[in-house]
Formats: structure tokens, C-alpha cells, sequence
């Protein structure tokens, strides 16, 4: 393995909540605090993020991480996606 393989594996990934015209914006604030504890000044940080840019990086981890962090945002019934981070 090569360091350029390391730096490569080591990469996180990240997972991206849309926006999208169903939700509103104090539930999707509400799940950012429910699911990944975040405070209530940051949830509303990545919801206003969401709204006014479209997208919010909302999680880093693992590829598996993600996943289940993206499959969670589908159960709360938010537009959500991952991809590694650049």
C-alpha cells in the first residue's frame, strides 16, 4: 500500500440532506437533533443551509456510516444522499 492508498481509504464520506417543498423547515431542524444530537443552533445552522443553498453536508464517516445515515434520513422522509468527500 502506497501513502497515496492510504490517503485515499482515509477519505471520509458525507451525507447530504436536500431540499425539497414538503418539508418543513422546523421538522427537518427537529430531525438534525433527534438523530445525530445535534444542539439546537446547529440543526438550525444545517436547516437554514438546506433551505437557502439547497443542500447541507449534515454527517462525515465511514462509507457504512453514511449509509446508515442516509437510510435514516429516507425513514424521517427526507431527500437525502452520500458521497465522498472532496
Amino acid at each position: 500500500m502506497t501513502p497515496d492508498d492510504i490517503t485515499f481509504l482515509a477519505k471520509p464520506w458525507v451525507t447530504i440532506v436536500w431540499n425539497d417543498p414538503v418539508n418543513l423547515m422546523s421538522y427537518v431542524a427537529y430531525v438534525f437533533q433527534k438523530y445525530f444530537g445535534y444542539s439546537k443552533a446547529k440543526s438550525e445552522k444545517l436547516m437554514m443551509e438546506v433551505h437557502e443553498e439547497g443542500r447541507s453536508v449534515v454527517s462525515t464517516g465511514t462509507r457504512e456510516e453514511m449509509e446508515r445515515d442516509v437510510q435514516a434520513m429516507h425513514e424521517y422522509g427526507l431527500w437525502a444522499t452520500m458521497e465522498k468527500s472532496s
